[in-house]
This record gives C-alpha cells, structure tokens and sequence, in this order.
C-alpha cells in the first residue's frame, strides 16, 4: 500500500477555499438505503444544511460541526483522533463535534482535495496532524474575522470558546452558526499560527470514542449490514486448489433451484445469484465446475526447505555498514541462529463483502476499504464506467489489518450486479477468506554476530528469505533484488553496531501475500529482539543491560527502557520456572518496548500472565485510544505467535475456519498494562501497527528465561504443544 503525505500548501491551497464547500449528496437509491439511520451509524455523505467552511468542515445552524475524515475506521480510533485534532484548534465544543466520512468520488473530481485516502501503515495522525491543525486554526481565524467585521473592531482582540466567537472586554459573543455564512466568505491573505503542545486544551486528552456508542448498540453500519430495495445475494464458488481457473461449469445444475438467479463467472471463480444468501452459499456448494491443475504442487515443507536453501545462495544488500564478513572473521566469538515465521491470515472478524449496484450511468458500492481511491478506480475499471461516475460508500470496517487494502470483493460484486441488472450484495465465507486472503508472507531469516572480548557485538549479518509482495500483489520484481517492506526492522535496527550487512533473497510462489498488520516488521522484529537475547546470553550480559549498551546513542530508548524496567519490576526476582522476556522495535515512527511474564509447566504449557508496554510516540492525540491499540495489537500478535499458520498441501489451503485457525481467547488473554514513555518534540508516531511486532519476541524470550528453551520457529503451539522439552 503506497501512502503519500500530502504537502501542506496543497493541502491549504484545496480546503480553504470559500466556495470549497459543496455537500455531495446520495443517489436516490443510496439514499433510501438510509432511511432511519443516524448520522454516527451511517458515515456517509450527505446533504447537511450547514456552511462549508472548506471541503472539510461544515457548521450547522445549530453549531454543531461536522468534520469529514478521509481515514477508515477500522477499530483504530480515526474517527475520534481526527476530529479532536481539528476541534483543538477550532475551538468548537466538543459534545458538538460529527463526523461522516469524506466522499472519494469528491476527491477525485476534485483534484485530491482530501489527499490521498489510503488508511495503512499507520499513517493517519502521522501524515495528517498538522494539516488538520491548519484547517481547525484557518477556520477559527475566518470566524474572529467574521464577528470583528460585524462588531466593527479589530480581530486581534477576540478569541473563542465553546463553539462561540467572545468580545473578552465587552463580554459580547456570536455562535459559530451565526457566523457561519460570514466567515465562508472570508479569504486569509496568510496560514494562522497552530497551536503548540503546551496550549493545547483538548489534545491528549483520553476521550470517549465518538463512534463506540453505536457500535455497542448495533447501530453501527458496517459494510455486512448494508441492505437496498430489490437487493439480491451472492455466493462463491472459488478454486479448491491455489491459481485455479474453471475450464466448465454446468448452470444448468443449479439454476432450477428455488431462488438461484444466475451463475456468474467473477474475477477468482464464479459467483451464484440468489434471492438469498444460504440458497445461493447452498447451490454454490453444489455447481458442477472443472478447474484446472493450478499449483497442485505447493506444498508448505517444501517451501520451507527452499526458503532456507536459499539464505545459501546470493542475496541483494538492503544495507550495509563497514565490513560485516571481516568483523565476523575477527571476531572472538560467533553466534548464529535461523529464525522461521509462516503465512498468516488477516482473519478480520467481518468477512470480505460488498454491495454493488450498477446501472445505466452510475455505480454505488457500499463496502469497508482501507483505500477508497483505489476501490473506486477499481470499481470503475470492472464496470467500465468513468470514475465520476462511481460512488464508494465507505462503511465502518470490521478489521482491516491491511487486507482491505484491496478489496478483491468489489469486482466481483460488480460483475454480478451487472449480470442480473439489480443490486447485489456478495458476501465471503470464514472459508473464503481465510483461504483466498492474500497473506502475510512467509520467510527464513538467518542471523550471525561477532563478539569482541568484552561481549560487544561487532558484526552482524541479517539475511532474509521471505515473498515478495511487489510481485504478488502488483506483478513486478525489484530491480535492487529486494524491497522495503521485506527488510523495514532489519536496515532500520537501532543498535549500534559497526559492521552490519542485510541481505534479501526475495521469493514469490502462487501463495497470494500482501500486506499485514505491521508488515515486515512483523517477522523481521521476531528475530531481531530474539537474537539480541541470544547475544545478552553469549555475553553473560541481563538482556535488558545489553539492549542499553548497544542503544547509547539514543536518549528515547534510554528513557523508555527505564520506564519499562520500573513498571515491569524487571529487577525483581520470579519463581521457578516463570520467565521475563524484553523486546523493543521501532516502526512508523513510534517505538514499543514490551515485557512479557510467563509460567511453564512441567508439561510444556505456558500461561501468559502479564504484558507490560512502553510507548514514545513523541506526543498522543488520545492516550485512550492509545492504549486500545496497544492491547490490540499485543493480542493480534500473540494469537499469530501462539497459533497462526497457513499450510498449504498440494496446492490447498488447510485451515478454512477458526477451528483451524486459533484465535486468542478472552479467558486466555494476559493482563496488558501501557505505560507512555513520550519524547515529545516533532514527533507524531502511528499507533495502530508498532504494538505488533515485540509481542512475539518478549514471549519467546519469556520462554526461554522459564525453561531455558530457545523458540526460534512460529508458531509456539507446533514447538511447544505435545513436543520436546
């Protein structure tokens, strides 16, 4: 997923135009899809009968304000961070604060006025927060003016509060809705000043999410939920073997049933057409179809086996520093280690769906995508429609994770609606989306270090194996031989190291994978923090001392690793067979430390007692949902370390459902304490991914404090469940 900042002149230079302002409206039939709801349960554009102070902004007769968000909420708190950013600066109340999502078909007509929508990499407050900050501040600014014309004396010696514009001397003060239509009309002849962290009177604090209330009461509109008049369903019938195609199907077999309407070839199979979904799932199962053979020769061992072949062969450098092969050589003492993750599935709790209806001159599709610009050019490539044609009706997003990053579901809903001329709504099963999801890729990395004589390392090579994504999921290979996502945590690492060589060996099979929660960090920290371990104990050096050592240079670590040393009692002694493990990653600019406190039985089980995290982030929009991400992301995590894995035997997905594919459960789960370790300064880190990638680590790490037994392999219920002690 490519996420571009947008620059912030061009992002004035689109939204703070007085005639920026127009509302887009819903189609009729959208529209009536409508009916009833609430704005907060149905986030999409429509007529409001405010003033448009900007493409972003609306202030109502009321004063309330709606503020348009461009990001998908998926869980990770956008439609509350974003507005807060704004209404810090505006001034409003914030009780009067709505938000609706942003319309893609206004930003591509209009030039990008939104920038780019894309929602990844946990970029939203990173690339955003002081753009949003401008239109919060330029916005303010255009009010004061408005009540100073009116009250005829300078706008210097106004200011706001509660949605009001205030006379401090005079006590006099004018709603922003009064004001509204004056200020729309007002042009700034420079940017107004934002605030700086020691003003800020909103951000930072830990707010009730906006969208949580419809969400516990089921209001919520998520893209499952979407229903219209005359809506049809639509099932699939997808290859049971990888890179499949159907040679024959016999419709005919299957269209004298109650309900079926049509059978249609689709982009990755074919898709049945009902009056309902159980009958079209029902006569999915039961078409006739002929595949090719596919890749009927995958297997995950042999996989594995070229994975590590590979790691023996050339690699591209990613990355080098002085002369890791004679730092090696001169070393007095060697480690190496081969660490192994395998594919993952996204396993969002909604499945994969959406609802097209396309006619004559216009499309609608209503569906979660972490990328509306894409969806929607998608969706106008599969109709053949113009692209202003097209509206995606963005729906709150039951999981992202990176896999609705592209949505494989809108052309095929598309071309069934075409097909039947009616609205349809083409729903994935578990099986469908765990087995055709495009998935975290799998590799073998390889890690040698050489120690000096006082236990320092002095040379390190980190070598990768592991599916390229570019190849997968856009159809070239790197010219460099490798790619950013297959090496981010390995060329980036912290450690001040003097000789450091990465080598990447990229690989691609018919195993679709894309982007996962965190990406290469993922897996690329599970070796990394695992590896400074197994150098702490060359060393005869406390993990947690040789993590500082290394890490010097860096105030921020220093700073967050004593914090996570106090709250996690790393000092005190544990019992018998419990264990601490320590891992610390950076990624998307913010960096996570975590503990992980485990107990082994004698058996082999571990139970996870505690989590404990540190994060910098340089500063917080809300330290609540802060914390929701970091436990979510500790507990995405520890389900993919504990159970995640995606084998494939003779060319077949094995698990379909979460009878195969674990999930975390609540009476499993640890307790998870955040704690903030913030630097402050320019940074503004994401929040949504770096969670991720020290879980793993600090659990393997746990381990081996416990038992002495080093995990080197995902996931642990293959190496610890059943096996060797």
């Amino acid at each position: 997923m490519s996420i571009i900042a947008l620059s912030r002149r061009r992002f004035l230079t689109v939204t703070l135009t007085a005639s920026g302002g127009l509302a887009v409206g819903l189609h009729q039939g959208a529209r009536a899809a409508l009916a009833g709801g609430q704005a907060a349960a149905s986030p999409w554009p429509a007529s409001v009968p405010g003033i448009a102070l900007g493409a972003w902004l609306v202030i109502e007769p009321d004063d309330s304000v709606l503020i348009r968000v461009p990001k998908s909420e998926m869980g990770q708190g956008v439609f509350t961070s974003l507005p807060m950013i704004v209404a810090e600066e505006l001034g409003c109340a914030w009780s009067a604060v709505r938000v609706e999502y942003a319309s893609a078909n206004r930003n591509h007509r209009e030039r990008e006025v939104y920038g780019r929508m894309a929602t990844g990499g946990s970029s939203s407050v990173r690339t955003l927060h002081f753009a949003l900050q401008r239109i919060g501040a330029s916005a303010r600014v255009r009010l004061c003016a408005a009540a100073a014309e009116v009250w005829r004396l300078s706008a210097s010696r106004l200011s706001v509060e509660n949605g009001a514009v205030i006379d401090p001397p005079t006590a006099r003060s004018i709603r922003f809705g009064a004001l509204a239509a004056h200020a729309a009309g007002i042009r700034l002849a420079h940017e107004p000043p934002i605030k700086t962290p020691a003003q800020y009177t909103l951000i930072g604090k830990p707010l009730a999410r906006l969208d949580t209330p419809v969400k516990v009461t089921g209001a919520a509109r998520f893209g499952i939920d979407t229903r219209l008049p005359g809506m049809l369903y639509a099932a699939l019938v997808r290859p049971p073997v990888l890179a499949a195609r159907p040679r024959h199907f016999d419709a005919g077999a299957v269209l004298s049933r109650r309900g079926i309407k049509a059978v249609v070839p689709v982009p990755g199979g074919l898709a049945v057409v009902a009056d309902n979904f159980w009958r079209a799932k029902e006569a999915a199962a039961a078409l006739p179809v002929v595949w090719s053979d596919g890749a009927a020769s995958l297997a995950t061992t042999a996989l594995r086996a070229r994975y590590r072949a590979a790691l023996d062969g050339p690699t591209a450098t990613a990355f080098a520093r002085g002369t890791a092969g004679e730092g090696l050589r001169a070393a007095s003492t060697r480690i190496e280690a081969l660490y192994e993750v395998p594919y993952l599935a996204h396993a969002t709790m909604e499945p994969l769906n959406c609802t097209a209806q396309v006619e004559s001159d216009r499309l609608d599709a209503w569906l979660g995508t972490q990328n509306p610009d894409a969806a929607l050019l998608s969706a106008s490539r599969a109709s053949g429609l113009p692209p202003d044609k097209v509206y995606i009706h963005n729906c709150y997003l039951g999981g992202g994770f990176g896999r609705r990053g592209t949505n494989d579901e809108l052309p095929q809903a598309i071309a069934a609606s075409k097909a039947v001329g009616a609205p349809v709504k083409l729903v994935w099963t578990r099986e469908d989306d765990i087995r055709a999801d495009r998935f975290r890729p799998q590799a073998a990395i390889r890690m040698q270090a050489g120690l000096d004589q006082s236990g320092r390392p002095v040379a390190w090579e980190m070598l990768t194996a592991v599916d390229s994504i570019d190849m997968s999921l856009f159809g070239y290979h790197p010219a460099a031989g490798y790619e950013f996502q297959a090496v981010e945590g390995l060329t980036d690492t912290a450690y001040a190291v003097p000789n450091l060589r990465v080598g990447c060996a990229l690989q691609h099979s018919a195993a679709p994978v894309m982007f996962w929660r965190s990406v290469g960090y993922s897996q690329n920290a599970f070796a990394v923090e695992s590896f400074i371990d197994e150098m702490a104990i060359a060393a005869g050096a406390d993990p947690l001392a040789f993590r500082r050592r290394l890490l010097a240079h860096r105030p921020d670590y220093l700073h967050l690793l004593d914090v996570l040393a106090a709250a996690s009692n790393w000092e005190r002694p544990l019992p018998p067979r419990h264990g601490r493990g320590l891992a610390v990653s950076e990624s998307h600019d913010t960096i996570v430390g975590q503990v992980v406190e485990v107990e082994a039985s004698e058996g082999g089980t571990v139970t996870i007692g505690r989590v404990v995290i540190a994060v910098d982030c340089g500063h917080t929009v809300n330290p609540h949902i802060l914390a929701t991400q970091m436990e979510s992301g500790v507990v995405y995590a520890l389900t993919a370390a504990l159970y995640g894995e995606i084998t494939i035997e003779k060319g077949r997905v094995v698990q379909g459902n979460f009878d195969t594919y674990r999930m975390l459960r609540m009476a499993d789960c640890p307790r998870i304490e955040t704690h903030l370790a913030l630097s402050g300064g320019r940074k503004w880190g994401g929040i949504g991914e770096p969670g991720v990638p020290p879980a793993a680590p600090a659990l393997c790490n746990a381990i081996f404090a416990a038992t002495g037994r080093r995990i080197r392999r995902l996931p642990l219920e293959r190496e610890i469940v059943g096996g060797p002690a």
